[in-house]
């Protein structure tokens, strides 16, 4: 058991490659894709042997000291790999952001708007992460975009490890924007580097404005807050300047955008951010 998250060590994340992306479509996506099974890797995992040896190595330790290094054992590998996918990433000038959220912020059609928008102008790849199906993956291949499905199973979040394997077979062109959408879920993926260029936190109008005081790590290490779903803040009880105040409470720097994907409503920060490959970006007004 992961003592840093609580991810089965039964857990065995599985690696799919999509077939070749489809000409886009102006109609929407199939609301209920097909499943394809696809090529499995099971491979090296950081729930493995490595930290079931160390656990036999301190027999007479309390579980409390056996947390602590399990946690950190199995944090310092990741960072490892990490590091590696950077300099891979950064050997061939791609620009790599990992899009954390809770479920439902709208992550994927952020990608999907931002794929027809910009897929023109520079060659874009996602890496999908979710526990099971490919349905989301699915959905980003209808846009014309090479795709490649993670799925962990029962673990809540990507690590480097996944990435990794990830990047080897979905081999994205030197020069390309590589969106990494992350397991819904708004603790964990905080804490695993899978060697992007850049983090970026997605929270819709609809989860609150004292998001960022209930789970302030992950607003902690993002670089930009993006408020998705901003067409409905006519409808709602949401202190815009309030959740602001409480983000930059956590992390002072956060650049931070608000938009709606659906509508189209305050794309151009986000595509200015993504052009400058996180530079900079227009602060939210």
């Amino acid at each position: 058991m992961c003592s840093t998250c609580g991810c089965s060590e039964g857990a065995k994340p599985r690696v799919t490659k999509m077939a070749e992306p489809q000409p886009p479509s102006r109609s929407q996506p199939d609301s209920h894709p097909h499943q394809h099974e696809g090529h499995s890797h099971t491979g090296e995992h950081h729930h493995g042997e490595g930290h079931l040896n160390h656990t036999h190595e301190h027999p007479h330790d309390d579980s409390s000291h056996r947390t602590i290094r399990l946690e950190q054992d199995i944090l310092a590998k990741n960072n490892r790999l990490a590091e590696r996918n950077r300099g891979w990433l950064e050997g061939r000038n791609i620009f790599a952001v990992n899009l954390m959220s809770a479920p439902g912020a709208g992550k994927t059609m952020l990608l999907e708007r931002t794929v027809r928008d910009l897929g023109a102008q520079t060659t874009i790849c996602v890496i999908e992460g979710d526990q099971e199906t490919v349905r989301d993956a699915e959905r980003i291949r209808a846009t014309g975009c090479r795709v490649i499905q993670i799925n962990t199973g029962t673990g809540c979040h990507l690590d480097a490890g996944m990435v990794g394997r990830a990047l080897r077979e979905l081999d994205p062109p030197s020069g390309s924007l590589l969106f990494i959408e992350n397991v819904g879920n708004l603790v964990c993926p905080a804490l695993f580097d899978l060697g992007e260029a850049s983090r970026a936190v997605i929270m819709s109008v609809t989860e609150g404005e004292d998001k960022p005081l209930k789970y302030p790590h992950i607003f902690r290490v993002a670089d930009t807050l993006v408020l998705s779903k901003a067409d409905l803040l006519p409808h709602l009880e949401f202190d815009l300047g309030r959740c602001l105040e409480y983000a930059r409470r956590i992390n002072p720097k956060l650049k931070v955008v608000h938009l709606s994907a659906l509508r189209g409503i305050g794309l151009e920060p986000w595509y200015a951010w993504l052009r400058k490959r996180g530079e900079s970006a227009p602060e939210l007004s």
